[in-house]
């Protein structure tokens, strides 16, 4: 297993942690997984509210203009014809939804290889507590630059510790952002140069993450010795 040092929010070392192989190894990099986490996330931002006229809906009469034949001029039906200037647009985009449905175990494989990329890149920090009594945005940023944090970071809590103070503290950093471990996306460990944890957050996800790559192990497990 690989060892992690604990800091403190002055940089300090206060203990050390073992990060499981099943998450935390540089084999469990898969980028192709990685790159459809994102694509997926982006998707799903995508407001889709880009819409065209249709022939029913563009203002004109309906009444053909002149006739057929004969006037030497080039046939017309209506004056909403895409061909003429304030006409409808043929097939053009309409409101939709980019959303698409992604596998929980998709996901959750992303989340491990986001996670051991950052470690094997040095850019993954486990500190012992993000609290900091008074909770004012200038400790929190005297915290960070001790930390090593020169140009963005992400900051993730367990839900059962975050407490106001960080909520205060952390919110009016720029290029920070706080999420909670049961929400953190692989889009976001990319998006930040720097992944701060706290112990109980990675514990805890860590915990969710290794049941999730052991009920894989054992379904491929079973799926050989039935190929077999």
């Amino acid at each position: 297993m690989a060892k992690v040092d604990v800091v403190n929010l002055s940089g300090e070392k206060v203990g050390s942690m073992e990060l499981a192989d099943a998450i935390f190894a540089p084999e469990q990099v898969n980028e192709a997984l990685l790159w459809e986490a994102v694509k997926h996330y982006r998707a799903s931002l995508r407001q889709g509210t880009h819409k065209t006229k249709s022939r029913t809906e563009v203002a004109g009469s309906g009444k053909k203009l002149w006739k057929q034949k004969g006037t030497g001029r080039a046939r017309i039906g209506s004056v909403r014809s895409p061909l003429w200037r304030h006409g409808y647009t043929v097939h053009g985009p309409q409101p939709r939804s980019y959303d698409y449905p992604f596998p929980r175990k998709k996901l959750l494989g992303a989340l491990r290889s986001a996670l051991a990329s950052k470690l094997a890149d040095g850019k993954l920090t486990v500190v012992d507590s993000l609290e900091i009594e008074e909770g004012k945005t200038k400790l929190y940023f005297e915290a960070l630059n001790k930390l090593g944090v020169t140009r963005s970071a992400l900051l993730v809590e367990n839900g059962k510790t975050l407490s106001q103070g960080l909520l205060r503290g952390a919110r009016n950093l720029e290029s920070v952002e706080l999420v909670l471990n049961n929400e953190v996306h692989p889009y976001d460990l990319l998006r930040y140069e720097r992944a701060i944890f706290s112990k109980a957050a990675i514990e805890q996800l860590a915990e969710v993450l290794q049941k999730s790559a052991s009920k894989r192990a054992a379904g491929r497990k079973a799926a050989d010795k039935e190929a077999a």
